[in-house]
C-alpha cells in the first residue's frame, strides 16, 4: 500500500483499539491512516470475543479502563447516534474460600472507585443462575457489567474517524501485534493464543443469565437470546496461530461446567454456532500500552488478554494523549508501559478466563 497524503498516526489494525484510536486521534485534528490486512474491519478477536464488559477487576488500572469504557458504552447512542448493544445482564462471580481474601480486598478497590458492585450470598445467587454451591464461598455480582456489539462499535468509530496518515505508528495489531513489530525490528511481548466459545441450540425457557464466572474452574457461561454461550481456557493450548475450534477441549470443558451447573447437560450443543478466535497475550495477562521507549514513533496498544472490547474508549482517549502531549493524563497507565515486562515489575490480574 502507498500512502498518497501525509499522515500524523498510522494505526496498524482495524479493531476495537485501532478504530477507537483513530477517532480520537482525529477528533483532535491529526491526519489518521487504518491499516488491517483482513477484508473487513472487526474480523480478528474484536469480532471474535464474547463482547462482555466488566469492572470486575483486581488491579485499579484494569477497573478505571473498565468503567470509563462502559460509561461511554451507555451513552454511546447521544454521543455518536449509533446503538452500542450494551445490555447491562451483569456478571456474577462464584468465589471459592481459597480466593476469597484477594477477592474481597479487590471488591473494596471497587467501591473506592466508586463503581457499582455487590456482594451476594450463594443463596440469593441462586436467583440469577442455579448452580451447585459446593465450595463456594460468595458471590460478587456487577449490575453494570454486561455485553455490547463490538462490530457496532467498532464500525461507528471507523465511520468517525478521518483516514489520514501516519507518521506515528500505533500497533493496534491484536494477537499478530508481537509479530507486526518484529517486521519493524522490535519487541513486543505479545502472543496468540487459541479460544473456544460453545454455543448451544436454543433452549425450551427463557433466560437473561448474566455472565457467570465459576473462579475455581475458570468456566464462564452467559445467556445469547435463548441460547447459553460457554467456555473455559485450556491452561495447556500452545501459543501459536492455530485454527478451528478444537473439540477435543469440548469434553474436558462440559464435564467442569455441568458439575458446577448441573442443568447444562441437559442442553444441547450447536455445532455450527460454535466458534473460536485469539487471545492476545502477554507474560502477565496485561495489556502494553504507550510509546516504545527503544523506537520513539512506536506506540503499543496490545496484549488485553480477553480484555480489550471491556476497555477500548478508555484506551482510545489515553492514546490520543500519549501521542499529542507527550504522555496519557486522564488516567496513570505507567504500570501497563512495556519496560515492567522487562524490570521484573509485574502486576498480576487475577481475573482473567
Amino acid at each position: 500500500m502507498s500512502l498518497k497524503v501525509k499522515v500524523d498516526a498510522l494505526i496498524i489494525g482495524a479493531g476495537i483499539m485501532g478504530t477507537s484510536c483513530a477517532f480520537q486521534l482525529s477528533e483532535r485534528g491529526l491526519r489518521v491512516a487504518v491499516l488491517e490486512a483482513q477484508i473487513s474491519p472487526a474480523m480478528g478477536s474484536t469480532g471474535r470475543s464474547t463482547a462482555g464488559v466488566r469492572v470486575q477487576f483486581t488491579e485499579e488500572v484494569n477497573i478505571r479502563l473498565s468503567w470509563e469504557s462502559i460509561q461511554e458504552y451507555q451513552h454511546f447512542q447521544d454521543l455518536y447516534g449509533e446503538d452500542a448493544g450494551y445490555r447491562p445482564i451483569g456478571y456474577l462471580l462464584l468465589v471459592p474460600p481459597e480466593r476469597l481474601v484477594v477477592h474481597m480486598a479487590s471488591v473494596r478497590l471497587q467501591e473506592r472507585i466508586g463503581v457499582p458492585v455487590r456482594v451476594f450470598s450463594v443463596e440469593d445467587a441462586q436467583q440469577l443462575v442455579r448452580f451447585d454451591p459446593v465450595n463456594i464461598a460468595c458471590t460478587t455480582y456487577g449490575p453494570a457489567d454486561g455485553v455490547v456489539d463490538p462490530h457496532s462499535i467498532t464500525f461507528t468509530y471507523l465511520r468517525l474517524a478521518k483516514e489520514r496518515g501516519a507518521e506515528y505508528l500505533v500497533n493496534a495489531a491484536g494477537a499478530w501485534a508481537g509479530k507486526v513489530a518484529r517486521r519493524a525490528g522490535l519487541t513486543v511481548p505479545v502472543q496468540p493464543v487459541r479460544r473456544m466459545v460453545y454455543a448451544t441450540v436454543p433452549t425450551t425457557w427463557h433466560h437473561t443469565y448474566p455472565l457467570t464466572i465459576d473462579l475455581p474452574s475458570g468456566f464462564y457461561l452467559r445467556s445469547e437470546g435463548n441460547r447459553i454461550l460457554f467456555g473455559r481456557s485450556n491452561p495447556g493450548e500452545p501459543t501459536g496461530f492455530t485454527e478451528g475450534v478444537d473439540w477435543d477441549w469440548f469434553e474436558p470443558t462440559i464435564r467442569v461446567g455441568s458439575a458446577r451447573f448441573p442443568w447444562l447437560a441437559e442442553v444441547r450443543l450447536d455445532h455450527r454456532a460454535c466458534w473460536w478466535g485469539y487471545y492476545e497475550v502477554t507474560p502477565d495477562h496485561n495489556p502494553i500500552l504507550g510509546r516504545l521507549p527503544a523506537a520513539e514513533n512506536w506506540v503499543n496498544v496490545a496484549g488485553f488478554s480477553g480484555h480489550g472490547v471491556q476497555q477500548a474508549p478508555m484506551v482510545g482517549r489515553l492514546i490520543a494523549e500519549e501521542i499529542i502531549l507527550g504522555k496519557a493524563q486522564s488516567l496513570n497507565i505507567d504500570s501497563l508501559r512495556i519496560d515492567r515486562l522487562f524490570n521484573h515489575q509485574q502486576y498480576k490480574e487475577y481475573n482473567i478466563i
